[in-house]
């Protein structure tokens, strides 16, 4: 929780700092406009007539007064366009910094839950509590105790809510220590916080993809297990990758041997099972939405 705080604060300040920036940069494009077409060609105009026999006589006859005059006009003229660089410059960088938070909130979706709880969550906030709030914490704290490690967009689909108001009940049940949440990858998951230590390790570190395929195919194989080459058969994967795989499941006491051979069988444990049923689970639900 901590950690999303300090990312809440932080995208809240980068989102000050670009609209004070832009609005910044408005003003100033207002009172000082950039020195225009017409200005130019009488500047241009005046360092002509600067140059000119006319002119360099009348200035021996009246002093330095012509090319004081064009200083000025020269200096006023910097001025502007200086001034118009710094309001170009700080409307750009204004929207280049919230673009980066919205193409972030884009790809990324700890960004996003980050982001909707900076910017939508104070909002919120001010609307006071009403019983359909109670009943909505009440369906997301159902969901996650039958989906434990669930993410955030497949939690909101699954509850038909929107991104902002997820958001903010979520943050409201982490502020109460109801509920954990956690970033895996590109996603952030949630579970309820009455989980053991060893059941919120489990379900932290899920089994997918090859290692899934193994748990399953092991899963149906019973006490007597299988033998690395029908593992291999079944799944189609090298040798190689095969061991790897096993080696780290032995390591994470998922899987054991079935016989005290050299070659023996593999099955899986009794912590096995609970971690195939939970990823099980995990993958259907975030499947289904």
């Amino acid at each position: 929780m901590r950690y999303i705080m300090r990312g809440v604060l932080t995208v809240r300040l980068l989102s000050v700092i670009a609209v004070f920036s832009i609005i910044s940069g408005y003003w100033l494009s207002i009172d000082s406009p950039p020195t225009s077409e017409e200005e130019d060609e009488e500047a241009f105009s005046q360092l002509i007539m600067a140059d000119s026999p006319e002119s360099q006589d009348g200035d021996s006859e009246d002093g330095q007064g012509s090319g004081s005059g064009y200083d000025d006009s020269e200096r006023e003229a910097g001025y502007s366009r200086s001034e118009s660089d710094l309001s170009n410059n700080l409307i750009v960088g204004g929207a280049s910094t919230l673009g980066s938070l919205l193409m972030g909130s884009a790809l990324l979706e700890y960004v996003r839950v980050t982001v909707l709880m900076a910017l939508f969550s104070p909002l919120l906030a001010n609307i006071k509590s009403t019983r359909d709030d109670l009943l909505t914490r009440g369906r997301i704290l159902g969901y996650l105790e039958a989906n434990a490690g669930i993410h955030f967009s497949a939690l909101r689909d699954a509850l038909g809510l929107a991104n902002g108001v997820t958001a903010y009940h979520l943050q409201i049940l982490e502020s109460k220590n109801q509920i954990i949440s956690w970033r895996d990858g590109k996603l952030r998951r949630y579970a309820i916080s009455s989980l053991s230590r060893e059941e919120i390790g489990r379900i932290k570190n899920p089994i997918v993809g090859t290692r899934l395929a193994i748990l399953d195919v092991l899963s149906d194989s019973g006490s007597l297990g299988l033998s690395g080459t029908e593992i291999r058969k079944k799944i189609l994967i090298s040798r190689q990758l095969l061991s790897h795989h096993l080696s780290e499941l032995r390591k994470a006491d998922v899987i054991e041997p079935s016989s005290e051979r050299k070659r023996p069988n593999w099955r899986l444990s009794s912590m096995g099972k609970e971690i195939l049923d939970n990823s099980r689970k995990l993958s259907i639900s975030e499947a289904a939405n």
